[in-house]
């Protein structure tokens, strides 16, 4: 087999025509050990497992590498026609690295628990050898030499790549339906979108086609299509991870990180990633913890804040109710909950143009026309900022990231929810997108986070009464993901929304 690459940007009409039916692909499941099933909630075969429940099942040799890598595979070919998740396939090379972790296995060697499972990439992170577009016109046809630093860990843990994922242009969207490739599809609603900028990643992880995927987030596009899936996604601290050969947004912000459907499986693949690079002048040399060990500690302790004046007014209903009912389980898991003011965020789009405008001067000077309407607006917009106002922003992020930190000095975690609105449809955002309006409002409780720098995880906590999911964010203190993650988890495990799916099944829309 070859990199299989689906076909680029139908029309808008084909994409819309999505959202009424599907495309059924045949494509057998049956495998060594059982039957992949249809995305049903019954979580009955091999892609309906957990990332740990794969990996400890290849450690003890009840499946292989290449049982799972082939039923993803099937559920790519089943599912890819109503979702758009991939932009990149590569079936060939995930077979060849799954025969790859089974040699080992069989011999003895192990490399943890990310040997032999297979993930996805977001498509703005460099892969030697396979095309990396960030979904856009300028990159269709860009083959990178070398992996990013992320990907070379992934490799080096055993981790097995089935391709790269559906995103918005350059990451610049909350949408993932402002891409050369066509929308991304909600798999709970096909006619609504995934969220983004990572979209692809979020589509396809609750949608069992990969064991977890990696998303970047610079406003906010991990946690969004987290939320917006139902999944779990996971933004570290800022220089926790290397952005090294991740194509860039605004450098001051991006974040790269893991998105999966569950806190473990996502403390799992950030144990991989997370490190210092030399090479990238963002990565901060601190030492990584456990994270799987650190998720397991008792919460009963820590203070919870909630920043309701920023973070909860103009609230959807449905989210309220969500958001509300999960404070209650929180108040009695933990020491309590507060409210407490932080500091005012202000919206700071000179940064994020200018540092945007920087990376493609070169390009957008000569061809303007290969860049998406709503990304060549904002180009041409930051080619007038000046120097002075990029300095004065980037002097106020550095203010409002040591100002932060007095907050943890009253609580241990801030609680906010992560969207406040639940998915607009496809043809809501791509409307609004076109139009003159600002950056999308799916964006406006994770945005701040990014500019603190702080640890950011979104978790289900719910769904609207039309059945659209809502996520809870919890953020800590710099470089206290454990923290995080021991209430996420605890908080998962009390509630159970993570083991919801949505149903989708070929010929039909998604309920």
């Amino acid at each position: 087999m070859t990199q299989h690459q689906p076909r680029n940007k139908p029309s808008r009409r084909e994409f819309l025509a999505l959202t009424a039916g599907a495309i059924a692909v045949t494509a057998c499941e049956n495998l060594v050990i059982g039957q992949a099933s249809p995305i049903d909630g019954t979580n009955d075969g091999l892609t309906g497992l957990t990332l740990r429940e794969a990996s400890n099942l290849i450690r003890k040799k009840g499946a292989l590498s290449v049982d799972l890598t082939q039923a993803c595979l099937a559920r790519i070919d089943k599912y890819q026609g109503m979702l758009n998740a991939f932009i990149t396939v590569t079936p060939e090379k995930a077979l060849t690295q799954a025969r790859e972790m089974d040699s080992e296995t069989r011999s003895g060697k192990w490399r943890g628990p990310l040997h032999g499972i297979p993930i996805a990439l977001k498509d703005n992170i460099d892969t030697a050898g396979v095309r990396t577009t960030a979904a856009s016109a300028l990159f269709a046809d860009r083959i990178p030499t070398e992996d990013a630093e992320v990907v070379r860990k992934l490799r080096a843990a055993g981790a097995v790549i089935l391709g790269k994922l559906n995103m918005d242009e350059f990451a610049a969207g909350g949408t993932s339906t402002t891409t050369y490739f066509g929308p991304v599809h909600n798999p709970w609603a096909l006619d609504r979108n995934a969220g983004g900028s990572s979209g692809g990643s979020g589509a396809a992880a609750a949608s069992e086609l990969c064991f977890g995927a990696l998303g970047t987030d610079t406003g906010g596009s991990i946690r969004t299509p987290s939320s917006y899936c139902s999944i779990v996604g996971f933004k570290p601290t800022y220089g926790r991870v290397s952005n090294r050969g991740v194509i860039p947004l605004t450098l001051t912000l991006d974040h790269v990180g893991p998105m999966c459907r569950t806190v473990e499986d996502t403390a799992i693949m950030l144990q991989v990633i997370a490190g210092y690079d030399p090479e990238d002048t963002a990565s901060t040399d601190v030492p990584v913890p456990d994270f799987v060990a650190g998720m397991k500690v008792p919460v009963s302790s820590l203070r919870l804040g909630i920043p309701r004046a920023q973070f909860y007014d103009m609230l959807h209903a449905d989210v309220a109710t969500a958001i509300n009912e999960a404070l209650e389980v929180l108040r009695k898991l933990t020491a309590g909950v507060r409210e407490i003011a932080i500091p005012a965020v202000m919206n700071i789009p000179i940064l994020g143009g200018a540092e945007t405008y920087a990376y493609h001067a070169q390009w957008f000077t000569r061809t303007p026309n290969l860049y998406q309407a709503p990304l060549r607006r904002r180009l041409e917009q930051a080619a007038k900022m000046s120097a002075a106002d990029y300095v004065l922003a980037r002097r106020e992020i550095d203010r409002l990231r040591r100002e932060i930190k007095g907050v943890f000095n009253e609580v241990d975690l801030l609680i906010t929810p992560t969207v406040k609105i639940q998915p607009r449809t496809i043809e809501e955002a791509i409307k609004r997108a076109e139009s003159e309006k600002p950056l999308p409002p799916e964006l406006g409780n994770t945005g701040p986070f990014n500019i603190f720098g702080l640890p950011t995880i979104s978790v289900p906590c719910g769904f609207t009464k039309l059945g659209l999911p809502v996520g809870l964010q919890i953020s800590g203190p710099h470089f206290q993901e454990t923290r995080v993650l021991a209430l996420a988890h605890t908080y998962e495990q009390a509630t159970g929304w993570h083991k919801r799916r949505p149903s989708l099944k070929p010929g039909t829309d998604s309920k």
